[in-house]
């Protein structure tokens, strides 16, 4: 698989440059408990997580569904950093911080401090090579991190995440759009959750699993029992797809199926438009017996297309 070079040279340049990120948070964890005391609430492994490196985990309820999901990094052994959605971080900071009890950690909101901004193309290459997902580039302070790629026909779309104390001069490249960063994020198929989607997902229904945002064989958090009993029993009934569709679609809206008209199979998680005008393309959830059936915005309009995924999914056990 080519990176970029079979793309048209307008979309090519597009698709290489520096996306500023005003939607995303970040929450820091600082004291000599503070890998072990995510380590005890996340999806995750934090607490033999290298410092300078990183990993994607979900936070969870005591039932399982995500209350929010974060790319962790650990910028030094008593200090671990989550990046968020911004709509979801007050109301996870004080959840955390609810936790913390005794443990010898501090959870404050540090988002004022840090520079956050996404890197496509060359641009990611330039600041992680080719490193594989989650594996991190840290010196002097800044971190980029290496997210996983998004795939278009036989392209292959570098990603990256470049964070950084403020005040540091963020990388050399052309203006990526939001739009379009959003777009790329779809193609991915790997996404964070947003406040539309609080509770709504176990982390198998975002796919977790299968992008390194699930370890099976830590220890226990919230919700653990439910995700593990979900992957180890075969009682998974939804997966996330990559889908095409004619008509604009929102976070959080209803997916229906023919079959069943009056119950909604399916959830958009994210969803954005194809920079050329011609359609939509968006990440939805939904239960496996009804992609079958066909997806539907609208039963009168015309049905999503489903799209390969640019990674295999983790078979259940």
């Amino acid at each position: 698989m080519n990176t970029l070079a079979e793309l048209s040279p307008p979309l090519k340049t597009a698709l290489n440059g520096v996306s500023a990120l005003p939607h995303w948070g970040v929450i820091q964890a600082q004291g000599e408990e503070a890998a072990n005391f995510l380590h005890n609430q996340l999806s995750n492994d934090v607490l033999l997580l290298p410092v300078g490196q990183s990993r994607l985990a979900a936070f969870c309820s005591a039932k399982g569904r995500i209350q929010a999901s974060f790319v962790v990094v650990k910028t030094a052994p008593d200090t671990v950093l989550l990046l968020l959605s911004l709509d979801l971080l007050a109301q996870t900071l004080k959840r955390l911080s609810m936790f913390v009890l005794r443990a010898k950690v501090k959870m404050t909101d540090v988002s004022s401090q840090w520079q956050l901004c996404g890197l496509l193309g060359d641009c990611a290459i330039a600041g992680v090579g080719h490193a594989a997902p989650w594996q991190t580039v840290s010196q002097g302070g800044e971190h980029t991190l290496a997210l996983y790629p998004a795939v278009l026909g036989e392209s292959k779309i570098p990603r990256a995440l470049w964070l950084a104390p403020s005040g540091h001069a963020r990388p050399s490249g052309d203006e990526v759009q939001s739009g379009v960063w959003q777009w790329v994020e779809v193609l991915s198929g790997v996404t964070l959750v947003t406040q539309p989607l609080f509770e709504a997902f176990v982390p198998q229904m975002l796919n977790y699993e299968s992008v390194g945002g699930v370890n099976f064989k830590k220890g226990c958090y919230p919700g653990q029992e439910v995700v593990a009993r979900s992957q180890f029993r075969g009682t998974l009934k939804r997966r996330m797809a990559l889908v095409h569709s004619t008509v604009a679609l929102t976070v959080g809206q209803d997916v229906f199926t023919p079959t069943d008209p009056e119950q909604a199979c399916a959830t958009v998680v994210l969803s954005a438009a194809q920079p050329d005008g011609q359609g939509f393309d968006a990440l939805v959830s939904g239960t496996l017996e009804s992609q079958s059936s066909g997806w539907y915005a609208d039963l009168h309009g015309e049905a999503m297309s489903f799209l390969p995924l640019p990674y295999a999914l983790l078979a259940d056990i």
